[in-house]
């Protein structure tokens, strides 16, 4: 018999790189979306079993010539393309990239805002020529507020890109503008989330208005967009203001340019209502006509409602709960900064949510039926 010991090592390697990556894939499942984590379980539990199937058939000299690995290459692939998927989309970008696309994306968030611009003039001017009366007073009352928010966010745009010139030029010394990001890359990936999260708003704003002027969309969703808009702005200022001089103007600048886009929001989000309000019919409620059978009917039917709309709030407000945990986890924010019981993130410049959550109004008590009235009994004289 020849030496078998190269074929031992062989076999210890394999089955130690084997065991590694069944063990590293089912941790990486547990990580995983429900998705991703049930197909790769499944492949990994497939490389098992390729792999000690191929082992078997080395051991018995009668499988040994048809001991074949390829089955156990395969799901191995496979589990290489599941990581490859469940990689942060970030980490594609090479270092030397970063400089180029924090410029690129601020350019691109100044151009969204400027077409935002240009949206909503062309949505005055159609407005002024197809409605007239509340209709078009409510429309014009709209339009000029996201128009004064476009404006206040290109001037916070404007002053970000100040303050992160003058944080580079401050702190690269020697080394070139693109070295500074690539070494700073944390902070320069947070940058470029934050632009892109305020040019994205900036277009959902205006495609909500538009649908509100041509009356197919929802009141509420310009008011979402709204608070989107200030959050993502938030997180502009605070992604800026990490490496800035706390006595630097440009700083001041931008704190400033952050409270006029809150201030603006705010008046987005009024005027929003307030058209609402005028838009909307109002039903006068008169229950004059109604019987008591037909007035507890109606009682118990308004009760049932309110309680199914409770039940589907307290719903809404776990799912929106769980999706913003699932944006904090793919954006990279811990958990420890997100204030507790509202999802918002809790910096120290984070302007508060513009419409806070209200108490819910309690249920008013139904009132006692009327009772029979009592009667004394009648006294018989004689």
């Amino acid at each position: 018999m020849g030496d078998a010991s190269s074929l031992i090592r062989a076999v210890t390697h394999f089955s130690h790189l084997a065991a590694d990556t069944i063990v590293n894939g089912s941790a990486t499942a547990h990580m995983a979306p429900t998705d991703h984590a049930d197909r790769l379980t499944e492949t990994c539990r497939g490389c098992a079993a390729q792999s000690l199937k191929f082992l078997q058939e080395l051991k018995a000299k009668a499988t040994l010539q048809q001991a074949d690995p390829s089955a156990t290459r395969i799901t191995v692939q496979q589990i290489l393309q599941l990581a490859q998927e469940l990689r942060p989309k970030g980490s594609d970008i090479r270092q030397e990239e970063l400089g180029d696309l924090v410029d690129k994306e601020m350019a691109a968030t100044s151009a969204a805002i400027e077409e935002a611009v240009r949206r909503i003039d062309d949505m005055m001017n159609r407005a002024r020529k197809d409605t007239t009366g509340v209709k078009l007073e409510v429309n014009e009352r709209i339009l000029n507020c996201c128009t004064d928010l476009m404006k206040a966010i290109h001037m916070l745009v404007i002053a970000s890109t100040d303050l992160q010139k003058e944080i580079v030029e401050g702190g690269r010394g020697a080394a070139s503008v693109k070295e500074f990001y690539a070494r700073n890359s944390r902070w320069t990936e947070g940058l470029i989330s934050a632009s892109k999260a305020v040019g994205w708003g900036a277009t959902q704003l205006v495609e909500s208005a538009d649908k509100v002027v041509l009356h197919t969309g929802k009141y509420e969703e310009l008011i979402v967009c709204s608070h989107e808009i200030a959050a993502s702005t938030a997180q502009l200022v605070a992604a800026s203001k990490v490496k800035a001089d706390r006595s630097s103007q440009k700083l001041l600048a931008l704190q400033q340019a952050s409270r006029n886009v809150n201030e603006m929001a705010a008046n987005v989000v009024a005027s929003t209502k307030t058209g609402q309000e005028q838009m909307e019919e109002k039903d006068t409620m008169d229950f004059s006509g109604l019987s008591l059978i037909k007035l507890k009917r109606e009682e118990m039917e308004s009760q049932v409602k309110v309680l199914e709309l409770e039940t589907q709030l307290e719903s809404e407000r776990m799912r929106l709960g769980e999706l913003r945990k699932q944006h904090y986890a793919l954006a990279g924010v811990p958990l420890d900064q997100v204030a507790a019981g509202n999802g918002f993130i809790n910096t120290p410049n984070t302007p508060p949510p513009l419409s806070p959550k209200p108490a819910k109004p309690a249920i008013m008590k139904k009132p006692a039926l009327g009772q029979k009235p009592t009667v004394p009994p009648k006294t018989t004289f004689r």
